[in-house]
């Protein structure tokens, strides 16, 4: 059972939010503004926000020029993660990712089915780490902006979760001379 270790302070990290559509606008990006608003609520930064068209390389494009900047940490992505024709999203990822969390897919699974039954496979949720930016890519739909946020990144966003979180891990990118510190702390 996750907890929250109560002597250790919470740590604001910067996030970007990269919502993949060729129909949505800043006016209309309601799933990307989902995740603008669970972020902030949690007392995240807002580091950047952008909106590309399901396109491989325009999304490698945008996600290497954030990885590669010290100061982001984390990676919000909606949309593009289904089977239409269009949807890119996990192959214009993958090959970034340094590390697969393969993890987070799973858990997004099981808890997208307790919403949308077996629906649920066409789900092609995933995530990694890159150059010690933790990204998270989802549907791009609201809803699953939603479940992702509430019941799975929030809680690994946050150094007082216990047992594991990714915080130690994207502080390290800030400071390349910091000592190494394992994600996951035990307990005595």
């Amino acid at each position: 059972m996750s907890k929250h270790e109560k002597n250790v302070e919470f740590e604001a990290l910067n996030i970007a939010v990269l919502t993949v559509s060729d129909t949505r606008t800043e006016e209309n990006d309601t799933s990307g503004q989902v995740l603008v608003d669970s972020l902030d609520k949690a007392g995240h930064r807002l580091y950047a926000r952008a909106i590309v068209k399901d396109d491989i390389y325009q999304l490698r494009a945008i996600a290497s020029r954030w990885i590669a900047d010290s100061k982001l940490q984390v990676m919000l992505i909606t949309g593009g993660t289904g089977f239409s024709s269009r949807d890119s999203t996990p192959e214009a990822m993958q090959p970034l990712f340094d590390k697969t969390i393969d993890g987070y897919g799973e858990l997004f699974r099981q808890l997208s089915f307790q919403d949308i039954g077996t629906s649920t496979i066409q789900s092609r949720a995933l995530a990694g780490i890159s150059n010690k930016t933790v990204i998270f890519c989802m549907p791009g739909s609201p809803n699953a902006c939603r479940t992702a946020w509430d019941r799975i990144i929030a809680e690994q966003l946050d150094r007082r979760h216990r047992p594991c979180n990714f915080v130690s891990l994207v502080l390290e990118k800030e400071n390349v001379d910091a000592p190494v510190v394992s994600v996951c702390e035990s307990r005595s």
